[in-house]
């Protein structure tokens, strides 16, 4: 028997991520959780064989709890199954070591043969994933390690669509300290606008 723990925030998610493994009379889930902190937690108590783990829940970032698995549990393997399939969630969480990286819109026997794969042994990263890890880390992973935290802050809620002073009024600072800044974060990420400083962090800033 496989065990499984599902992490995903959203119920409906989960009961059908649930419904559709069940049909695998291999494949048993023992756990599920709706935030990062449960999934740590889970995997802690029930030492499931696969973490079946979304990327966009309340709680300590993906990559993190990916981290706290490896270093403490790392029998456990993990599987990212998402919605989000950008090069910068790809990009984070190889780096932390997931065994495989499936899009929300996976064929369903797909994702069971790919469990059993897993627990084989057998790493699913895709050679086309690692060409995509690759060419993000070769273009934008400079130019993310030049931000500091703050930058990142604000570039965050642009991206979200506040204007300077909502930003300032977010974040307790003076108008003119978001301000400079924003001219810092142009001159860091090459562009000349904000929407083009918008563009780079919805595509390449992910959770950092």
């Amino acid at each position: 028997m496989i065990t499984i723990v599902i992490a995903d925030d959203h119920p409906i998610a989960r009961a059908g991520i649930h419904n559709l493994l069940s049909s695998d009379p291999e494949l048993v889930i023992i756990g599920e959780a709706e935030n990062g902190i449960e999934a740590q937690e889970l995997v802690e108590k029930l030492r499931p064989n696969i973490l079946l783990l979304d990327l966009k829940m309340p709680g300590p970032r993906p990559a993190d709890i990916e981290r706290y698995v490896r270093t403490n549990f790392p029998e456990t393997i993990t599987l990212v199954l998402t919605a989000h399939d950008r090069d910068v969630y790809l990009a984070d969480m190889v780096k932390a070591g997931v065994s495989g990286y499936f899009s929300k819109s996976v064929r369903g026997e797909t994702l069971i043969k790919a469990i059993h794969r897993a627990v084989e042994g057998e790493y699913l990263i895709t050679e086309t994933q690692k060409e995509r890890v690759k060419h993000w880390e070769e273009n934008n992973s400079n130019k993310r390690k030049k931000l500091t935290q703050r930058e990142k802050e604000i570039l965050t809620l642009m991206n979200r669509g506040l204007d300077d002073t909502a930003i300032s009024n977010e974040l307790g600072i003076a108008y003119q300290t978001t301000v400079f800044h924003i001219t810092n974060i142009r001159k860091k990420l090459e562009v000349t606008s904000r929407q083009q400083a918008t563009k780079w962090a919805n595509e390449n800033l992910g959770d950092n």
